[in-house]
């Protein structure tokens, strides 16, 4: 059935009205006018100049001509073949074969005008686009791999009022991604701050939520509204089911053997106990093919920066997700956030963060941690948070690289730029590139 209807897709192009056959037959006809030109210069060369003797079986003259025609015919008929086939497998076949009457996503796929190796990026809130928007001038070929658990602020009310996945941290990548005008992507994070139900809503948040209407489906939307914005690269989600992210935290019970239990990845920081796991319900949930097939073709993959429990772990505790990086062949990476976070991870130090993961999704996952070196600028005292210090116990499961990727403006996060630049330099000291090729990447934008 597939068959038919490709074929009659293609037979589409050739309806009436189209200005598609003319065309087509004007380019036909030209080829043909060429040949006889050629055909034609070649015959009067042959006949005034004398060529070595070497052009006699070069051309063929020890042949009969009938069988000259079938020869050349056939290596003029193989010639088109091959083109036609290398035609089908080019983005323009694409369309053909997806038998949409669309070709805008077949056309310009993310991945077939990359530059750079590919890089799969996984988390979710401010740290997952920061980390966005310095690896964009490095390479063309990225996929993000965004949390779905998120249930606060505009996007938790979208959430319970429409039924759709959480859009802020998607919009927040396409912002990151975009290479649209400056005034495109500060509208699309526009929030209004006054307005009967607009209150506190982005206008990206609703941008998607609209398009998700229009198109009927929030990857369609997801994928049209990073087409307008002129994304480099592709946004999608870690699963597509409806999950909740839930803790059991250390409280007041626990001395009699009892955990205090939450639900919502909102409340969690909230409750500002200690967090003694984080689980998805349901706890098996299938991931997003998407998701799975860049990560099994990464070159690099990124675990972080981000809130480890609310942003990282949602993504990872996806079993398929996590078994999808064991198996990558990629050079692995967690990147522990530059300060502690309230109600998160209070007091952690490198070892913590490392340690955290390795309890939820085993210690097989990640073999280079890169952290903070540079500690030397104040943090506000009212904001109750502090510097993770680079301490962890020596393991052979996982190495520790540090360096300054501090924020000046904002010393609690990371500077893209510094971020992106030891990322990428890392990869091609473990690929064995040479130092000069970081150099070169940045001139892909």
């Amino acid at each position: 059935m597939g068959f038919f209807s490709r074929s009659g897709f293609r037979l589409k192009w050739l309806c009436a009205g189209l200005g598609v056959k003319r065309w087509l037959l004007l380019l036909g006809l030209g080829v043909i006018v060429i040949g006889l030109g050629l055909g034609y210069l070649l015959r009067d060369l042959y006949g005034t100049w004398a060529f070595p003797l070497a052009f006699h079986y070069l051309t063929l003259q020890f042949i009969p001509y009938s069988v000259r025609a079938l020869l050349l015919g056939a290596a003029g008929l193989s010639a088109i073949v091959v083109a036609i086939v290398q035609l089908t497998r080019s983005p323009l076949g694409a369309s053909l074969r997806s038998g949409q009457e669309s070709t805008v996503e077949a056309a310009y796929p993310p991945h077939q005008s990359s530059q750079g190796p590919k890089v799969v990026t996984i988390g979710g809130g401010t740290g997952l686009s920061t980390l966005l928007r310095g690896l964009k001038e490095y390479t063309s070929d990225i996929t993000a791999i965004v949390t779905v658990a998120d249930d606060g602020g505009s996007s938790g009310r979208l959430r319970r009022e429409l039924g759709l996945l959480p859009p802020g941290d998607f919009r927040n990548c396409i912002a990151a991604l975009a290479d649209a005008e400056p005034l495109t992507t500060q509208l699309f994070q526009y929030r209004f701050g006054r307005g009967v139900g607009l209150d506190g809503h982005s206008f990206g948040n609703l941008f998607i939520a609209a398009m998700a209407g229009v198109t009927g489906d929030f990857e369609r939307a997801i994928l049209e509204s990073s087409r307008v914005l002129a994304v480099r690269g592709q946004i999608v989600p870690s699963t597509l089911q409806n999950v909740t992210l839930c803790a059991d935290l250390r409280g007041e019970d626990e001395a009699r053997g009892k955990l205090c239990r939450v639900e919502g990845e909102s409340r969690i920081p909230e409750a500002g106990l200690p967090i003694e796991r984080v689980f998805l319900q349901p706890e098996r949930v299938r991931a997003y093919p998407g998701a799975l097939r860049a990560i099994l073709s990464a070159d690099l993959i990124l675990v972080g920066p981000g809130s480890l429990y609310t942003s990282i772990l949602p993504n990872l505790l996806v079993e398929d997700i996590t078994q999808a990086i064991r198996a990558s062949q990629a050079v692995k990476m967690y990147i522990c956030n530059v300060a502690t976070q309230v109600g998160e991870t209070d007091h952690f130090t490198v070892g913590d963060h490392v340690q955290a993961l390795q309890d939820h999704v085993g210690k097989d996952v990640f073999h280079y941690v890169l952290a903070n070196d540079n500690f030397s600028a104040q943090l506000p005292p009212q904001a109750n948070i502090e510097f993770v210090p680079v301490t962890y116990e020596a393991s052979e499961e996982y190495q520790v690289i540090t360096a300054d990727l501090m924020d000046l403006d904002n010393a609690w996060r990371h500077d893209s730029k510094k971020l992106a630049r030891k990322v990428i330099e890392f990869y091609y000291q473990q690929r064995g590139h040479r130092t000069g090729e970081v150099a070169q990447a940045t001139e892909i934008h």
